[in-house]
């Protein structure tokens, strides 16, 4: 490089060096990025189908769930009085219709955006079994969410304390009148 000096040489070496080990370091962070170059939304449950099939012991199920893009409005007008109890809804499966309800907006290749849509097909494969209450079925979905999310460096913004005592399906209040 003419005109600089050895120690700019070093300092520029150095700069090189680090971005290119930052670089790697990221890549090293997830590791199964195909997901983030998922070419369609049925190609990202395709991967996420797989890696719930090698992570948990819930069956796929028979047809793959729909999947359709809502408003918060709409979210809010579907899902009635059960407003989320683990903090900002941003999807919900109705097992009646084998539907995912993305809540926008929402990114594929953002991981948390993600993160949802696999939450949400953890539970259309729950949809066969039996749950003592609805919040027995929430903290399978965030526990695996949260992982996949772990593996890639991150973390699922979940109050862990509510869906827990949530999924125990205790009485909320116990005090005689």
């Amino acid at each position: 490089m003419p005109g600089l000096s050895s120690a700019s040489h070093w300092l520029v070496a150095l700069m090189i060096f680090a971005n290119s080990a930052w670089a790697d370091a990221i890549v090293r962070l997830d590791p199964e990025s195909e997901w983030r170059n998922a070419e369609s939304i049925a190609v990202l449950v395709e991967i996420f189908d797989t890696w719930l099939d090698h992570n948990t012991d819930f069956q796929r199920p028979e047809t793959s769930p729909k999947i359709e893009f809502i408003s918060s409005s709409f979210a809010t007008s579907i899902q009635g009085s059960s407003a989320s109890r683990f903090g900002h809804t941003r999807g919900l499966y109705d097992p009646d219709t084998s539907t995912i309800f993305l809540i926008l907006p929402w990114d594929r290749k953002n991981p948390h955006d993600a993160s949802v849509l696999l939450h949400e097909l953890v539970h259309a494969r729950q949809a066969s079994r039996y749950y003592y209450c609805p919040g027995a079925q929430e903290e399978a979905p965030y526990r695996l969410q949260d992982e996949w999310l772990r593996e890639r460096g991150l973390q699922a913004n979940v109050n862990w304390i509510a869906v827990v005592l949530e999924s125990g399906c205790n009485r909320r209040d116990f005090h005689p009148d």
